[in-house]
């Protein structure tokens, strides 16, 4: 059986000199190559959807692949796909940098110039351990498998916008649809999920930042399961711990949570530090919470160009959902929209803090009523952002949460009258 080989090459000539050693390998199949890290992970997800055994064998990363960096690209492939063998192709064949490779995931490591002896011995060495690792899955492994999940980030335009509120009901909609969801505080000094839901908790997201192979079982260990369902992966308890959690942290994390749930909601806050900018900048959707009032607009105006300036997200790939609306404002969506350059959900959530209060204050964010015409709008903001299952599922009835169902409900009455 021929070896598929897929190369993520962003530069032209390299692109040209690895294909044509490449086409050389006996038994080889090179597959089109990939331009950048973006397009590789899209591509493995693609073929992931259809079957594992549709990935190719091997991967060969080039060192100067973007956005995303060549060692955090290999890790990223490594946890989301463990039955896709990396080889990282690099001009620094250094004993460090070879380490580096190993504890990233790579399975290999061959030095520029390229050479046809070293490439073959080294695609045909993972392409064997490729083929032994589909064994294992096939026969039910404690591993990451599939595409992974979506994952979306909420941040403020500025501090008491609603973001963690946002963040918990995105979750609990989800949840509640029947889909696994992991709802994590990224903000991690002022971080307040585990107030909203009245939790004590032992671990938290800075217990991961250490661990360079983060395997289900310690992922489990690191979660705490609300009796709502959700799985919670919460902010340190000690605000300092969270310089512990640096971006290559929550790049592991992150994906480690995407491969074992179907949404991931990531409450970054309204401060953006290297974890939450890492967050931002993986998320299938980047929410940009805002009240209709001048400060606040000009925050989020603030925040959407910080992020373009940095290369975190561009302004158009940025979703603004406007909270604390009402007819009366003089600011409205459509001029928010104009003002940052983002998309602004059609989705507004109203003015209504007194149905909030007693919730916010028990901690009992989870039993928020379902008449409350502010959680019927973040509800319908989940199903907007396809983070709830389709309406036939919810229609079946479930496990019997006859008020949810009901904001459900609502949803599926205002997607019908467009």
């Amino acid at each position: 059986m021929p070896t598929r080989i897929l190369p993520a090459v962003g530069d032209a000539d390299a692109v040209r000199s690895i294909t044509t050693l490449l086409s050389q390998l006996p038994d080889a199949e090179p597959v089109a190559p990939v331009v950048d890290s973006t397009q590789l992970v899209d591509t493995l997800a693609r073929l992931a959807a259809e079957s594992v055994d549709e990935l190719p064998e091997v991967v060969v990363v080039h060192e100067r692949i973007g956005p995303v960096p060549a060692l955090e690209l290999v890790r990223e492939v490594a946890l989301r796909f463990p039955a896709v063998g990396v080889i990282l192709v690099t001009s620094d064949a250094s004993p460090g940098l070879f380490q580096a490779a190993m504890d990233y995931g790579a399975r290999g490591l061959v030095a520029l110039p390229l050479s046809y002896e070293e490439l073959a011995s080294r695609v045909q060495a993972v392409a064997q351990w490729s083929v032994g690792v589909r064994r294992h899955l096939g026969s039910g492994g404690d591993v990451f498998t599939g595409v992974g999940g979506t994952v979306v980030t909420v941040s403020g335009a500025k501090g008491g916008v609603g973001t963690t509120l946002t963040a918990v009901q995105l979750a609990l909609a989800a949840q509640t649809s029947g889909r696994a969801t992991a709802l994590v505080d990224m903000d991690l000094q002022t971080g307040d999920i585990a107030s909203y839901l009245d939790v004590q908790f032992r671990r938290s997201v800075a217990d991961l930042a250490a661990i360079t192979d983060i395997s289900p079982r310690v992922l489990a260990d690191a979660v705490f399961r609300h009796d709502c369902g959700l799985a919670l992966l919460l902010a340190p308890a000690e605000g300092e711990r969270g310089e512990d959690v640096t971006d290559r942290a929550v790049r592991q994390i992150v994906s480690a949570l995407r491969a074992r749930y179907d949404v991931v909601v990531i409450d970054c806050g309204a401060q953006l530090g290297g974890a939450g900018a890492a967050a931002v900048e993986m998320a299938d959707r980047a929410l940009l919470v805002t009240t209709p009032d001048v400060v606040a607009v000009r925050g989020a105006k603030r925040t959407v160009r910080m992020w373009d300036r940095l290369q975190i997200r561009k302004a158009e790939e940025t979703t603004i959902v406007v909270n604390r609306h009402s007819r009366a404002t003089e600011i409205q969506p459509p001029l928010i929209q104009k003002i940052t350059g983002t998309h602004v959900a059609r989705t507004s959530v109203p003015a209504n803090f007194k149905e909030l209060q007693g919730a916010v204050d028990s901690g009992r964010m989870h039993e928020l009523e379902s008449k409350s015409t502010v959680k019927q709008a973040l509800w319908g903001l989940a199903g907007e952002l396809g983070l709830v299952k389709a309406p036939e599922g919810a229609q079946k009835g479930g496990k019997g949460r006859g008020g949810d169902r009901g904001a459900v409900s609502l949803r599926r009455r205002r997607e019908a009258g467009g």
